[in-house]
């Protein structure tokens, strides 16, 4: 999608697709699932949980720290990262609303 045919759709729409895109790469999904099941704010435990280099891991945090689904506090040399719980609620109401439009198919009327 151009730059210019954004503009085309609702502010909502861009952002839930800005959000799509951001989840759609395997190492920000485990990234995210080891947020929320450890439920804490972490650091350096990801790179011995996830196996990948630490450059790696720091793109992926920068992602979704820029799509604000987290947020970062400075600790001495290091951050720690942790689900930003208002924006992730605001996602999840996005999202939900979308799948709730959904309502099965009209067996007269459905390919």
């Amino acid at each position: 999608m151009g730059v210019t045919k954004s503009a085309l759709f609702t502010a909502e729409q861009n952002q839930m697709a800005q959000f799509a895109k951001v989840l759609g790469h395997p190492a920000r999904i485990a990234i995210i699932q080891y947020l929320l099941k450890s439920n804490t704010c972490i650091n350096g435990d990801l790179v011995l949980e996830l196996g990948l280099a630490q450059a790696t891991i720091s793109q992926h945090l920068r992602e979704l720290k820029e799509i604000g689904i987290i947020q970062g506090t400075i600790e001495g040399a290091s951050v720690s990262y942790c689900i930003h719980h208002g924006r992730w609620i605001e996602f999840k109401e996005i999202f939900s609303a979308l799948f709730d439009q959904y309502e099965g198919p009209d067996a007269n009327t459905c390919c």
